[in-house]
């Protein structure tokens, strides 16, 4: 069981920035393409970004966060994080890390961590 902690939530004005991390348990983390949800009051869980396993080498954006998230890894540390520029009120959710062990197709979730985006 693998177990995953976001950090790095609050509130902010907009075009602020904030830089979410994920951290980690366990051995095989750089074996895990890696990515981050979100998901707003009413809406349903939404991909934001995510990232390969390995080195990350491929990231994949959400249309609506390319230019303005940027997503990356350091699998010395068993962390994932995730920096966000450019923040809008649309941007405020609940944000998770998931981890998705693609040889046993388990996928693994933290439990969130909120980000508002209000003046």
């Amino acid at each position: 069981q693998v177990q995953l902690v976001e950090f790095g939530g609050g509130l902010v004005q907009p075009g602020g920035s904030l830089r979410l991390s994920c951290a980690a348990s366990g051995s095989r983390f750089s074996l895990y393409t890696m990515g981050w949800y979100r998901q707003a009051p009413g809406q349903q869980r939404e991909l934001v970004a995510t990232i390969s396993s390995g080195s990350g080498g491929s990231t994949n954006y959400a249309d609506s966060v390319k230019g303005r998230f940027t997503i990356s890894r350091d699998n010395a540390k068993n962390k994932m994080y995730l920096q966000m520029d450019n923040l809008k009120p649309e941007d405020t959710a609940v944000y998770y890390c998931n981890a998705f062990d693609r040889p046993i197709t388990t996928s693994y979730w933290g439990q969130g961590t909120q980000v508002t985006v209000s003046s």
